[in-house]
């Protein structure tokens, strides 16, 4: 997914988003007159926003709203509350579209080879990083959080190559990550990411990339606040997945 969408691109899947109802039922044609954007620019981005081609946008349309049938609240709720219900539906089951079952295993053997496990996270990931360093403490793998950008920088130049660093970051551009990726790299040491972003810098540097999907809607425009969602949903099922293949051995 590439989610740095054009001025036209951001206006069109907007409206997408906004009117799955007619949008399901609508040609390509039909659509690029309903939103007065080209079919170009349609199918240009839905392949951004991570769709083969409107065709197969449209159907997982009619897949969500068969199953947002079972949801009593849409009901009930006027069209801007149900928007913010079906945000976050979206978001989780992009999520779960992109999660690659190889990366999971690998990531959960590479934490179990390592000697020690750091967790690099900054804002509001900092959450889902101490939850990170609390399970993975009580299946006995020591594990130490750092959000400071100071000490995370000078951190990353000293870790040995027997350890591994977990990386927390919604767009994979956050500067003192970054850094710390760089100087990681460049000793050896096995990074696992966590991010929403395939075209933030922090991905080129993950040898286990764990890719969430980041709807564009964003209800506090003026902050850095975006919900982590899709980085909680990732967390969460590597640490069950961790949890589940250590119980078995």
């Amino acid at each position: 997914m590439n989610t740095n969408l054009s001025t036209a691109e951001l206006h069109l899947w907007q409206i997408v988003e906004e009117n799955p109802k007619k949008i399901v039922d609508m040609s390509i044609i039909q659509l690029s007159q309903f939103a007065n954007v080209s079919t170009a620019t349609i199918v240009r981005t839905l392949k951004k926003m991570g769709y083969a081609g409107y065709t197969a946008y449209r159907e997982q349309i009619r897949q969500n709203l068969e199953h947002n049938f079972t949801y009593n609240v849409l009901n009930d709720a006027d069209k801007q509350i149900k928007n913010v219900i079906l945000k976050n539906e979206i978001e989780l089951r992009n999520t779960l579209k992109n999660l690659d079952y190889g990366t999971i295993e690998d990531s959960i053997l590479a934490v179990k080879q390592a000697r020690l496990v750091y967790v690099f996270a900054r804002g509001l990931s900092t959450s889902l990083g101490r939850e990170l360093q609390i399970k993975l403490q009580l299946m006995n793998k020591y594990t130490e959080l750092y959000d400071d950008p100071n000490i995370i920088k000078i951190l990353s130049k000293k870790i040995p190559r027997d350890c591994l660093v977990i990386f927390i970051s919604l767009n994979g551009e956050t500067s003192e990550l970054l850094y710390a990726a760089k100087k990681l790299e460049k000793n050896d040491v096995l990074k696992i990411v966590f991010t929403t972003n395939s075209q933030g810098s922090l991905v080129e540097f993950s040898d286990f990339l764990f890719l969430g999907y980041k709807s564009n809607k964003n209800y506090f425009p003026e902050f850095e606040v975006s919900s982590r969602l899709p980085l909680q949903v990732m967390v969460r099922i590597f640490l069950d997945a961790y949890a589940v293949r250590k119980q078995a051995h």
